[in-house]
């Protein structure tokens, strides 16, 4: 049982996230979402693993995580994150919020070049 419990616990960690995004992740989920990006299907707040991604595009394996500034915080944390993330075949690109909310174009643009044309 300890295991069902723990899976509930992680979909509501999910749900959690998902009615709580920041300004940026709210912004860069109005581009992403309903396949706006070249016909991409992306979810947020997608579970891996033992860990939540912020955006995740199955079709391209491809992971976006935007930090905030906590994140200079535990450098250390993400990089065993990205690193345990790309031992699965996912490629993990990271941007800051600012970057989302003042320089959406070059973010999206940085994205569409990770995608297998």
């Amino acid at each position: 049982m300890p295991k069902l419990h723990s899976l509930n616990m992680f979909k509501e960690r999910r749900k959690s996230l998902r009615n709580n995004a920041t300004d940026a992740e709210k912004r860069l989920w109005y581009f992403l979402k309903d396949k706006q990006l070249q016909g991409r299907k992306f979810t947020c707040q997608h579970g891996i693993g033992k860990y939540i991604v912020d955006f995740y595009c199955p079709g391209e394996q491809l992971i976006i995580e935007l930090d905030g500034e906590f994140h200079k915080e535990q450098i250390e944390y993400d990089n065993a994150r990205t690193k345990y993330l790309e031992s699965l075949g996912k490629h993990v690109m990271r941007f800051s919020n600012m970057d989302v909310l003042f320089e959406t174009d070059k973010v999206l643009k940085e994205i569409e070049k990770h995608f297998r044309h």
